[in-house]
């Protein structure tokens, strides 16, 4: 629209977008989120679940899973992890490009579940940083939904990743 073609009662700004290139970038990466999945165990599932067409997470942006942690901006860590699994989980997070968020799925991704003896990592936070943490044995698909709309936020806002904070020092 060119600007002689503009009513003269029209509100301030009409017509035009006004923002910034941070805020344009923000607003499409929030609707492009590539996920990796780290599943271990029964979570798993619901992480299938969650990708049909029943709860369709394609919804909120977020539908295009990546098999390879260089392509994935999100990785979505589902079940128990071990000591021995836990140097892979931490070489697929180093893969993945910045920015990058980590969802916890579960119990056992969170504080290692019920599985408290001395293979079970107790938490995954113990070894990479965790933006947003999943409640449940296992969570139901509307958990990752909500994950996926608080990280939604998250860069909508440009709140502090959990990377940026990490690690903790007391």
């Amino acid at each position: 629209m060119a600007v002689g073609d503009r009513p003269k009662d029209a509100p301030p700004g009409g017509g035009y977008a006004l923002t910034t290139l941070e805020a344009m970038i923000a607003w499409g990466r929030k609707y492009s989120i590539y996920p990796f999945t780290f599943a271990t165990a029964c979570c798993g599932i619901e992480v299938m679940g969650a990708f049909g067409t029943h709860y369709d997470l394609s919804r909120f942006g977020a539908e295009v899973v990546r098999f390879s942690p260089r392509q994935a901006d999100m990785l979505l860590v589902a079940g128990t992890v071990n000591y021995k699994m836990a140097p892979v989980l931490v070489r697929i997070y180093e893969q993945m490009l910045e920015p990058k968020w980590v969802v916890a799925m579960g119990a056992c991704a969170s504080s290692g579940g019920f599985y408290n003896n001395y293979s079970v990592l107790q938490g995954i936070d113990k070894i990479i940083p965790v933006d947003v943490y999943i409640p449940g044995c296992p969570p139901n698909p509307e958990g990752i939904i909500d994950a996926v709309v608080i990280l939604q936020k998250m860069m909508e806002t440009g709140a502090p990743r959990a990377s940026e904070r990490w690690p903790i020092k007391i």
